[in-house]
C-alpha cells in the first residue's frame, strides 16, 4: 500500500498532471482534493492532447479509479460537459470508473455572478480570480450555508436551501431566479447520481485493502489560502496538509508527499513575483514553454527559478522529492540565473520566505549564474546522457532544495522523462 500526494511547489501550472499521469499507470485510485475547475492539467497521450480541468488524470488510464473528494467544489455544468467532451474522445467515463463525494460543495450559476461581480469591483486591486465562482463557493462552505451534491438529490432541501442563499446583490442583475436554477440543477443532480458515493469510506477501504493511491492538488503552494502569497491566492488548501481534509482521511496513512516544481517559475494572474522577467528572457520562456492557461487561456508571466520560495514549499508541504519539470524549455539559454536570496530596499539580505505581503512585493532577488548548455535535451530519457551543464543544474537545485529530484521531465510527452529514483509505485 502507497499513499502518495502530488503538490505544486509554485503557482500552480508546474506539470503536475503530467506527473499525475504517469504515476497513475500503477496506482488505484487517484483522488483530487481541492479546488474546482479553476485549474487545468493538459496530458499528452500519443498524439492525443487532453484537457482535464475538474476530472483527474488517472482517467486516462481503464484500471485506475477516478474520484474528486469532499474539498473539492463541483460546477455540476461544467463537469458534464468535461465528461461527454472525454467520450467524444473515446475516453468512457462510467459510474465504476470515476466517483465524486457526496459531501462535495456544489457551485451554483449565483456563484460564478457573484465571483465576477466581486472581481469587477476591485478595480486595480484585483486578485486574478477566474471567475468560475470558487471563491464564492467556498464562502458559502464555510459560512455553513453551502449546498452539496446530495443536496441535489433532495429536492425539497435544496429549495429550502436556495431560498435561504444570500444572492439578492445578483438576482437582478444575473437574470437568474431561484426556481430555474432549482429545476436546472435538480436535473443536474440526477444525471450526477450514479457518481455520487462517500468517497472517504471508498479511500479508506481501498487502503485498508493495499491498494494504491495518489492524492492531486489543483494550483499550487503559493496560491494556498493560508500559506501562499495571501491576497493573490486560491480559496482552498493546495498543500499537502489540505490532502488529508479534502479526502476524508488520516495524516498516518501518507507514504510519500512529492512536489512539482518547474525548472524556472511562472503565474497566473496578479500578485508580486520576485524573479519575473518582463523582457526578452521572459518571451522567451512563455514562447518556448507554450506557458497558456489550460482553463483561462490566460499567458503565464514567466521567471527564473526562485529557490527561497521552493525551499519554503519544501518545508510547509514536507516534500520527500521532487519533479522537475520543464527542463528542456532552458535548453537555449547561455546563462541561467538562480533566485537564492532577497535584498530589501534597506540592504537587509533574507534567505527565507517573508509572510507579509508588502514584504515580499519590495524584495529584489539575488541570483547565482550558472552555465547553460545550449544543446536539446527533449529526446533523452538517461540522465547520463544530459549534457554536464545541465547535471550540474539539476544537482545544483537538488542541493539547495536539501531533498531528492526523482523526475526531470522534457517535454508534454509520457516518453519524453528521465527517472532519477523510481518515484512509481510497485506493481498491483
Amino acid at each position: 500500500m502507497t499513499v502518495t500526494i502530488i503538490v505544486g511547489a509554485q503557482w500552480g501550472d508546474e506539470g503536475k498532471g503530467k506527473i499525475t499521469d504517469i504515476l497513475a499507470e500503477k496506482v488505484n485510485l487517484v483522488v483530487r482534493y481541492q479546488g474546482g475547475n479553476n485549474a487545468g492539467h493538459t496530458v499528452v497521450v500519443g498524439d492525443k492532447k487532453f484537457k482535464l480541468h475538474l476530472i483527474p488524470s488517472g482517467i486516462l488510464y481503464d484500471s485506475c479509479v477516478s474520484v474528486l473528494g469532499n474539498g473539492v467544489v463541483v460546477d455540476p455544468e461544467g463537469l458534464l460537459g468535461e465528461i461527454d467532451s472525454l467520450a467524444k474522445e473515446g475516453v468512457s467515463i462510467s459510474p465504476h470508473k470515476f466517483k465524486i463525494s457526496s459531501i462535495a460543495h456544489v457551485i451554483l450559476p449565483f456563484h460564478r455572478a457573484l465571483d465576477q461581480q466581486q472581481e469587477s469591483l476591485r478595480g486595480g486591486n484585483k486578485i486574478g480570480t477566474t471567475g468560475r465562482g470558487i471563491g464564492p463557493t467556498y464562502t458559502d462552505k464555510i459560512s455553513r450555508r453551502g449546498v452539496r451534491l446530495l443536496d441535489l438529490l433532495n429536492p425539497s432541501r435544496f429549495k429550502t436551501l436556495l431560498e435561504q442563499g444570500n444572492w439578492s446583490d445578483v438576482v437582478p442583475q444575473s437574470g437568474l431566479t431561484i426556481d430555474s436554477v432549482w429545476r436546472h440543477y435538480t436535473e443536474l443532480g440526477q444525471r450526477l447520481a450514479p457518481y455520487i458515493t462517500d468517497t472517504s469510506l471508498l479511500v479508506n477501504q481501498a487502503i485498508d485493502a493495499g491498494q494504491h493511491v495518489i492524492l492531486e492538488g489543483a494550483q499550487g503552494t503559493f496560491l494556498d489560502v493560508d500559506h501562499g502569497t495571501y491576497p493573490f491566492v486560491t480559496s482552498s488548501s493546495p498543500i499537502a496538509g489540505g490532502a488529508c481534509t479534502g479526502v476524508g482521511i488520516g495524516p498516518n496513512r501518507v507514504n510519500r508527499v512529492v512536489g512539482v516544481a518547474k525548472a524556472y517559475v511562472t503565474r497566473v494572474g496578479a500578485g508580486p513575483f520576485p524573479t519575473e522577467q518582463c523582457n526578452e528572457i521572459g518571451t522567451l520562456l512563455q514562447v518556448r514553454g507554450a506557458e497558456v492557461g489550460t482553463t483561462t487561456n490566460r499567458t503565464r508571466r514567466c521567471g527564473w527559478l526562485d529557490m527561497v520560495c521552493l525551499k519554503y514549499a519544501v518545508r510547509v508541504n514536507g516534500f520527500t522529492d521532487i519533479c522537475l519539470t520543464k527542463l528542456d524549455v532552458l535548453d537555449e539559454f547561455k546563462e541561467i540565473l538562480v533566485c537564492t536570496g532577497y535584498r530589501f530596499p534597506d540592504g537587509r539580505i533574507i534567505h527565507e520566505f517573508p509572510l507579509d505581503y508588502d514584504d515580499f512585493a519590495q524584495v529584489e532577488p539575488l541570483y547565482e549564474v550558472l552555465p547553460g548548455w545550449q544543446s536539446d535535451t527533449s529526446g533523452l530519457t538517461d540522465f547520463a546522457d544530459l549534457p554536464p551543464q545541465a547535471k550540474h543544474y539539476i544537482q545544483y537545485v537538488e542541493q539547495m532544495a536539501g531533498v531528492p529530484i526523482s523526475l526531470i521531465s522534457v517535454g508534454s510527452r509520457r516518453n519524453q522523462t528521465i527517472r532519477l529514483i523510481p518515484i512509481e509505485t510497485e506493481g498491483k
